[in-house]
């Protein structure tokens, strides 16, 4: 996705690090980079809007129940490989069945 307008920071860039934008894991000087490109870019600041939207209705139905510690640790694992470029397993045989 891209406006077709040159900006300081890609669109891709900004859609690849979007979530970590929308939940306040970057540093300042990179959100600061993201508002300025938000204000540029219609269809970024749409793709954005949608993503707030859904993030905010997932939160009002599902942000009661507690993560399980475990759970959350192996799910960052995973995204920290997904991020680092390494082979991620489709089937993580480190589950038991009742995790799943």
């Amino acid at each position: 996705m891209s406006c077709g307008e040159p900006h300081e920071t890609d669109c891709g860039e900004v859609l690849d690090h979007l979530y970590e934008f929308l939940d306040s894991e970057m540093p300042d000087m990179d959100r600061d980079k993201f508002k300025q490109h938000f204000n540029e870019c219609s269809p970024c600041l749409e793709k954005y809007g949608l993503e707030e939207a859904v993030k905010k209705l997932v939160k009002r139905c599902c942000g009661h129940d507690d993560v399980p510690t475990d759970l959350r640790s192996k799910v960052m694992g995973r995204i920290e490989l997904i991020r680092s470029g390494q082979a991620v397993p489709d089937h993580d045989v480190s589950v038991t069945p009742q995790e799943s």
